[in-house]
């Protein structure tokens, strides 16, 4: 996989990504809401003389505080000290947890030591550093007085009181809601590439061609106008954002491709098929076919699913006798062959009468014999059942000059693709390409025919819609009389040519 595949999948889940930022971000919120709160106030001692004697000066006094600066910071940290704070306020913890709560600090070139504690709630972190001012105050009499207050050379005594936190140090808000949503922001990233990387569905052309090496020849778009019992296209409708349009330009790129497929010896008996039910197999064999017909050339639909035949309701024609009753030699193929309103140069076979052997009848020497007779006077589009539930489509294949293989973008993955190819392959079958359904006008899979198109190319392509003519049932007696001889239309062929010569 190329970077642009990484990329085109974390746009693909975006969506996720984003879900999962704003999980991890609700999640460090609520982690806040269940922390115990920490507040950390903090409080300045003064260390100064007292009890000045005659001959000290204040000078004097100010320069022992200096020199006593250390040995003070020092003894802030005894377990004295701790254990008299303790008393104090009443608490009960040990000195270690005290010590965990307190930090003294000594700003440059002062004589003061500022002592910041930690409590559960503003007033309790306010009172721990006062009293643990006071405490040392207490500890410097015991070993530099007699033990009783004041009674020291130099003390230190609370210079500023401790101001009442507002807002918590633990936990921190801000901090925490950006923590969360950085990681729900890189969990969302690895989800998206695990997910990329193990995508099977087919998402691009490109991809299908490099790894089957089949080419695809169509990429049909998602439109309204193909779903519904009919699953006809209307050409003449106009959908939103030039829907109808880029389906119709859609089955003409089809129709050209197959046209260009192979110039000296075109197919002219095409199967259209798919991996498993609904890819839109019979939606495409229909359209495929009307879209031939609109170039002015004859065309014959058959449908060769005789199990699941959709064709004849797809096209608004009665089922009666088919394709299986011509094949039993209980009917004829040109009693059989109806015309569509759709294009006067289509004619469809019905499925008929379900055999009790839909397999052993497809394959049969008359089927090959009815398509080759058929591909004589026209194209012949066959709907063939789905590749691999049932052998009837690779059959079909076989009898055919190839298959059309349908698949669902961002559906059908690469393993039923490949299954599918591998069953035409074993029955000496040809592909002669796959055909992108179901592509999404928007987003990372969308089809090329996702922009807007001006309103008057929608209006060239409304001129293109055949003529209805009904005809369900052809007079004539033959194949010759219903699609002309075609000796006849090959003279017409070589006509000009002979001219210019």
């Amino acid at each position: 996989m190329e970077l642009r595949d990484y990329l085109r999948g974390i746009r693909r889940h975006f969506l996720a990504i984003l879900i999962m930022t704003a999980v991890g971000v609700g999640v460090a919120y609520a982690w806040t809401l269940v922390q115990n709160p920490v507040y950390e106030a903090s409080a300045d001692g003064i260390i100064q003389a007292q009890n000045t004697t005659e001959g000290q000066t204040s000078l004097s006094g100010d320069a022992m505080a200096q020199q006593m600066v250390e040995t003070y910071l020092e003894m802030a940290s005894w377990q004295d000290v701790a254990d008299a704070a303790i008393q104090k306020l009443g608490l009960q913890i040990t000195a270690d947890q005290a010590f965990a709560r307190i930090v003294v600090v000594n700003p440059a070139n002062t004589a003061i030591l500022r002592v910041t504690a930690q409590g559960s709630s503003p007033e309790d972190a306010v009172a721990l550093a006062e009293a643990w001012i006071q405490a040392l105050a207490t500890v410097i009499d015991d070993y530099e007085g007699d033990g009783t207050q004041g009674t020291a050379p130099l003390t230190i005594t609370v210079a500023s009181s401790a101001s009442l936190p507002t807002t918590p140090v633990f936990p921190d808000l801000s901090t925490s809601l950006i923590v969360g949503g950085v990681l729900g922001f890189g969990f969302g990233i690895a989800f998206a590439l695990i997910r990329t990387v193990s995508d099977r569905r087919i998402r691009s052309a490109d991809e299908v061609e490099a790894r089957t090496n089949i080419p695809v020849v169509g990429t049909i778009p998602t439109a309204e106008a193909l779903g519904g019992e009919s699953r006809l296209f209307d050409p003449t409708a106009a959908g939103p954002k030039g829907t109808g349009f880029a389906v119709s330009e859609a089955l003409r790129s089809l129709r050209t491709n197959l046209q260009f497929m192979d110039v000296d010896n075109p197919p002219r008996t095409i199967v259209v098929t798919s991996p498993l039910p609904g890819d839109g197999k019979s939606t495409i064999a229909c359209n495929l076919a009307l879209t031939l017909a609109a170039g002015g050339k004859p065309v014959v639909l058959v449908d060769g699913d005789l199990r699941r035949s959709t064709v004849a309701a797809s096209m608004g024609l009665p089922g009666g006798a088919g394709l299986s009753d011509v094949l039993s030699g209980r009917a004829e193929l040109a009693d059989v062959l109806q015309r569509t309103p759709r294009s006067p140069n289509l004619y469809v076979l019905t499925a008929g009468s379900v055999p009790p052997n839909p397999s052993e009848v497809l394959g049969s020497g008359r089927m090959r014999k009815l398509l080759a007779d058929l591909a004589v006077h026209a194209t012949v589009i066959v709907d063939a059942p789905p590749l691999l539930p049932v052998t009837d489509g690779a059959v079909l294949t076989h009898q055919a000059d190839g298959a059309l293989v349908v698949v669902s973008l961002a559906k059908t993955t690469y393993d039923l693709l490949e299954k599918s190819l591998d069953t035409l392959q074993k029955s000496n079958g040809r592909a002669l390409g796959v055909v992108l359904n179901k592509a999404p006008l928007k987003g990372m899979d969308a089809s090329p025919y996702s922009y807007e198109y001006r309103r008057e190319y929608g209006k060239a392509a409304k001129a293109d819609a055949a003529p209805a003519v009904r005809d369900d049932h052809p007079a004539d007696a033959n194949l010759n009389a219903l699609f002309g001889s075609p000796e006849a239309e090959l003279a017409e062929e070589r006509r000009p040519r002979a001219r210019r010569a």
